[in-house]
């Protein structure tokens, strides 16, 4: 039964901060980085909030590569979504990481500046061209040489917007906007028309938002961040103008995923992100609404739409090094990624199965029409989210931003405390 990427967990979650003096070195003892032996002995595997969905999925693609592999066990754990984070902290502090790990960049982080993540360049490099570039390298860490997981499952997803209220303020609701600039002037257009009734979006920029607008998030070297530069600071100005007309919802300051989306589904909101799955729940909860539902791609100034990442890592220390590298790598082969995406609402992240029939050809339903258009933006798609951006920089970057839209500083003001505020977290993680 099909779920969503929310469930998943496949937007980034709470970053975790390793006591990295805890874990010492990758030269500390260990496993080996060859995985060229033999594939054999006994490893575990940890999946994240997997199985009350999944479990017959999972038994299967063990039972399959034990059969591949005899003389390999693989002990399948699952952990809850609450709490991830702090239990991938405390078995890399024990010593008790499991040997193959889900995880998303900004988990795989600190595990690789601890050491415990194999460098997948050096141990399985010749799995590279399996998958796609955007993938591989959203597994690398600034600062770092080296790629520290399998690339999973990716999302995305395209824009939803109200047909009938970009009607009612005389705009066309068959040419959405495709380019900031008509976004914003559509979005005050919307809220002049409806008395300021309805406004355009319901969330304030986040850093994936700066990203798309062509903002430059990070230093080169890893170092320090970068997103009060010029871009950065127009795009805040230009949110801060839609804030004071009402185009950006009054409540934008405090709202969540969840909260956007009962926004749109009432009329007070005319786009919202979102994914297939959502056209269900539209055609449910709001049929007056699906009706008039238009869809239209992610807007960006680079040409490139965000994504989302899953990986598998395996940890430098397993004592089976051949069996955990090839067993991360069978979870993620195109075979069984494209078996997984079938059964969720997800997309494979390797090379060639974007080009399946499944993700490119119609058979005239708005599911198969927004999987399709996914698939194909997914093909150069990238992960805006610096890997080293935890949750404590996303609220200090939601807290700054906030002020300047209440007009308590000026959204260059903002940007720098923002910079500054992560900056000093980022030293702090080591």
């Amino acid at each position: 039964m099909p779920m969503s990427r929310r469930a998943l967990a496949v937007a980034v979650v709470s970053a975790l901060v390793l006591p990295l003096s805890a874990c010492g070195s990758s030269d500390d003892g260990g496993g080996s980085t060859d995985a060229s032996g033999a594939i054999e002995g006994d490893i575990t595997f940890q999946t994240w909030n997997l199985r009350a969905n999944f479990k017959s999925y999972f038994d299967g693609l063990i039972a399959d590569f034990e059969k591949e592999h005899p003389g390999t066990h693989v002990k399948w754990i699952d952990q809850p979504a609450e709490g991830y984070p702090d239990k991938l902290s405390a078995d890399a502090a024990g010593g008790t990481l499991p040997d193959v790990v889900n995880v998303s960049p900004d988990l795989l982080a600190p595990l690789a500046k601890a050491g415990l993540a194999l460098d997948l360049d050096k141990a399985a490099a010749k799995y590279r061209s399996e998958y796609l570039d955007g993938a591989w390298t959203g597994q690398r860490i600034p600062g770092m040489t080296g790629t520290y997981a399998f690339p999973w499952y990716l999302n995305t997803g395209p824009l939803f917007y109200n047909k009938d209220l970009f009607r009612k303020a005389g705009l066309d609701p068959d040419s959405p906007p495709k380019t900031y600039d008509e976004l914003f002037t559509d979005a005050l257009q919307l809220a002049k028309k409806s008395d300021g009734e309805v406004a355009t979006l319901a969330n304030v920029p986040t850093i994936e938002d700066f990203g798309r607008y062509g903002v430059e998030l990070m230093n080169k070297q890893g170092t320090g961040f970068a997103f009060n530069e010029a871009r950065g600071v127009e795009l805040l100005t230009r949110y801060k103008e839609l804030y004071d007309a009402k185009a950006l919802d009054p409540q934008a300051l405090t709202a969540t995923p969840e909260s956007s989306g009962k926004k749109f589904l009432t009329g007070a909101v005319a786009m919202n992100p979102g994914s297939a799955l959502d056209l269900e729940n539209f055609k449910k909860q709001a049929p007056g609404l699906y009706k008039n539902i238009g869809i239209t791609d992610q807007i960006t100034s680079t040409g490139h739409v965000n994504m989302y990442v899953m990986g598998v890592m395996v940890n430098s220390r397993t004592k089976h090094t051949p069996a955990a590298v090839a067993f991360a790598h069978y979870v993620t082969d195109a075979q069984n990624q494209m078996s997984f995406a079938k059964k969720v609402a997800i997309f494979p992240s390797t090379a060639g199965s974007l080009d399946d029939p499944y993700f490119t050809k119609e058979d005239g339903t708005d599911e198969t029409r927004v999987r399709i258009a996914a698939a194909k933006s997914l093909k150069n798609a990238v992960n805006y989210t610096p890997v080293l951006f935890s949750d404590q920089m996303k609220t200090a970057l939601r807290n700054e931003v906030a002020k300047a839209l209440q007009g308590r500083q000026s959204p260059r003001a903002a940007l720098d405390n923002a910079v500054k505020a992560c900056d000093r977290l980022l030293t702090q993680q080591g």
